[in-house]
């Protein structure tokens, strides 16, 4: 499986989520990884990327309550959610690929279905 993300769910608003996105140790080191989401009616769009130097971009959207981060030693990407809005229900994808493309939106991979985060009181 190139990429398998995890982690989603219900959560009221103000909560908390993290997402874990586990792929190759080939895929992880050699390609910069993004968070996208996608909700209903909307397109996809990307919400966090992270360089293999460290590099992160974030929506303005989730800026300040959203934080990417990777394992390598699992070969994991992770996106700690906190101060989960409404507006934050979508399903998210984790995809990768040169940085230029992961920050344009884009990604190489297998979208795949993706881990459904909704946030409702």
């Amino acid at each position: 499986v190139q990429l398998q993300a995890s982690g989603g769910g219900l959560v009221q608003p103000g909560g908390s989520l993290r997402l874990s996105c586990a792929t190759s140790r080939s895929i992880f080191s050699l390609n910069a990884m993004g968070w996208y989401r996608q909700a209903p009616g909307k397109q996809r769009e990307l919400v966090a990327a992270l360089s293999g130097g460290g590099t992160t971009n974030y929506a303005d959207s989730v800026k300040g309550r959203f934080t990417i981060s990777r394992d390598n030693a699992k070969n994991t990407v992770r996106l700690q959610m906190n101060s989960l809005k409404p507006e934050d229900t979508a399903v998210y994808y984790c995809n990768f690929g040169p940085w230029k493309n992961v920050v344009a939106g884009f990604g190489f991979g297998s979208w795949g279905q993706g881990t459904l985060v909704t946030v409702s009181s």
